[in-house]
């Protein structure tokens, strides 16, 4: 690997509490870190394991380590949309649901849930922990700036997706 190589490959665990985690390159080799002010350049502040990165990388004396992440892909697998509250809502309406700037209002990841505020708006935005992992994210920050798709459900307004802050800007 040379200085700014950009590597593909895959998160084999990211944990937001420790501040970071580790890819594991498409062509082999050691781990790379990646560490959580990394993953803030970039917009987040988690991702979801299994995503798919592209990073910049460099050699250290402690090993290989991410220095800008450059995409996330989400998991294979986490396409579709998982939740029953979902099935009864035209995919178009789904599909064509603006991109909003919002904030965390909080996340519970063993709950699987949380709830987040549109700017502008005094309604609650249900956020479920599959819709996250769906986005390519595990976990939420409060007061974490983000981006959201939403529909008005049957039990109020709820995230079809949750990108980074930069998305909606």
């Amino acid at each position: 690997m040379t200085p700014g190589e950009h590597v593909q490959g895959k998160v084999k665990w990211f944990d937001p509490v420790k501040g970071f985690g580790f890819v594991i390159a498409d062509e082999g080799g050691p781990d790379i870190l990646l560490h959580a002010n990394v993953l803030r350049n970039f917009g987040q502040s988690s991702v979801a394991d299994g995503a798919r990165v592209e990073i910049a990388v460099q050699r250290t004396e402690r090993g290989v380590q991410a220095t800008e992440v450059l995409g996330i892909v989400p998991p294979l697998g986490a396409e579709g949309l998982p939740l029953a509250d979902f099935e009864e809502i035209d995919p178009e309406i789904i599909a064509n649901a603006p991109l909003l700037p919002a904030r965390v209002k909080w996340f519970d990841k063993a709950k699987g849930f949380g709830f987040a505020n549109v700017f502008g708006r005094p309604e609650d935005v249900f956020i479920h922990v599959e819709v996250l992992r769906r986005s390519g994210l595990s976990d939420l920050q409060p007061g974490e700036a983000l981006a959201i798709r939403m529909i008005d459900g049957k039990r109020g307004l709820m995230a079809t997706e949750v990108c980074s802050w930069e998305s909606a800007a």
